[in-house]
């Protein structure tokens, strides 16, 4: 037995637009996307391609080597911890920005290179470099 539903044969008196507003939403969102911005606030200030007018001296560089046995030489001196410590300090006096290289050699006892690190801290010496000398 079929049943029938009065209202099969009337009209639709109501549109329902949610599927509508969905897809214009999709397409409003996708042309915000793909269309560039026209205009760019973004100020840059661009480096000028001037040459300086005279050039920087070369840095100051002591250069503190400690070899395998533990010896200290500061720029080719031989030289003990305490000594070397009253040069730094010196060297910091006359120049604050003093730069220092150590350089250990490959085969030197750790305990060597820290004391030397030790005396550069004391003296308030904060441009260190570190080098390593290669295994022969």
């Amino acid at each position: 037995m079929k049943k029938f539903s009065k209202g099969t044969h009337s009209s639709l008196n109501e549109l329902n637009i949610t599927p509508l507003l969905d897809l214009a939403f999709v397409l409003l969102v996708i042309f915000i996307i793909t269309t560039p911005q026209l205009s760019n606030d973004l100020e840059m200030n661009l480096p000028s391609p001037k040459k300086p007018a005279t050039p920087s001296p070369p840095p100051n560089i002591k250069r503190i080597q400690v070899d395998a046995k533990g010896h200290i030489t500061l720029d080719n001196e031989a030289i003990e911890l305490p000594a070397l410590k009253q040069k730094l300090v010196a060297s910091k006096a006359s120049d604050p920005k003093v730069n220092v290289v150590v350089r250990g050699s490959a085969d030197v006892e750790y305990q060597s290179v820290v004391g030397v690190l030790d005396v550069l801290q004391q003296a308030d010496i904060s441009n260190v470099g570190l080098a390593l000398d290669a295994a022969p």
